[in-house]
């Protein structure tokens, strides 16, 4: 199964143009310290252990079936697992290539 990846400035620009659910798989205390946030954006954190443990169904409910969703973690490995995970509840996963640290990098040059 091939992962739908976006990169840190296409998400820029798609954030510009439309609502984006962004899903961080990171722990509560780094979400808590930094996470993407924009008016365009529904942020919404589940650590990527409940979604390894598949413990998440009631944290799931808040997450649409019929949208993309971009999942993000530190470097995006984590997203990449639980974007497999998603994808299998038949949920439109797409990882932030590079995840959050590409992200501010990217942001740098802003």
């Amino acid at each position: 199964m091939t992962l739908k990846k976006i990169s840190p400035k296409e998400l820029y620009e798609k954030i510009k143009q439309e609502e984006v659910m962004l899903l961080d798989v990171r722990s509560e205390e780094k979400y808590n310290v930094y996470h993407i946030d924009n008016c365009n954006i529904e942020s919404i954190n589940i650590p990527k252990t409940s979604i390894f443990n598949q413990a998440f169904e009631n944290a799931t409910d808040s997450l649409p079936k019929e949208k993309e969703i971009i999942v993000a973690c530190t470097t995006g490995n984590s997203a990449s697992k639980c974007a497999e995970i998603l994808s299998e509840k038949e949920y439109y996963p797409i990882v932030l290539d590079g995840g959050i640290t590409a992200w501010k990098e990217f942001m740098k040059t802003k």
